[in-house]
């Protein structure tokens, strides 16, 4: 199994709401827990493979050390309004390379106005507003990897 073919384990099961699940192969065992806030992946290697170990270390510390930065940014910005992620993919700010961003830092948005794209399992989906307000922060850089429920902008809803 290759870290390809893990991640996209991890995201459908992150997408189909199930809160743990086992998979047990002849030289492999993977783990993969969900909850609320974050994804806790565990992969045990039985017999060598030469390719699963050096692929599979990025991935746990990745998925730890992302929902540390949101409490942080909620804490320092209360005041302001979160818009969060519906779904895992990549964020893109942009509907293509050659287009301008859907908003910029200092942006009036509307209920209704596409602010991203996440690209989920090679279908493109827009994300719209569901408040009124001012972008006042980006969270995300372009073309990263974003999981479920996580801030992407903050709005000044006043």
């Amino acid at each position: 199994m290759d870290i390809k073919e893990i991640q996209n384990l991890i995201k459908f099961v992150a997408k189909s709401g199930a809160s743990e699940v086992k998979l047990e192969m002849e030289d492999i065992k993977i783990t993969i827990k969900t909850g609320s806030e974050k994804t806790e992946t565990t992969i045990i290697q039985g017999a060598p493979a030469a390719s699963l170990p050096q692929t599979t270390g990025p991935v746990a510390p990745q998925l730890a050390a992302e929902p540390a930065a949101p409490v942080k940014a909620q804490s320092e910005d209360a005041h302001y309004i979160t818009v969060k992620s519906p779904i895992i993919g990549t964020f893109y700010r942009k509907s293509a390379p050659e287009k301008p961003n859907f908003v910029e830092v200092g942006t009036d948005i509307n209920v209704g106005d596409t602010v991203c794209v996440i690209e989920a399992m090679k279908l493109f989906n827009e994300i719209e507003s569901e408040i009124s307000g001012k972008i006042v922060k980006v969270l995300v850089d372009d073309s990263s990897p974003v999981e479920y429920d996580q801030p992407l902008f903050l709005v000044d809803p006043s």
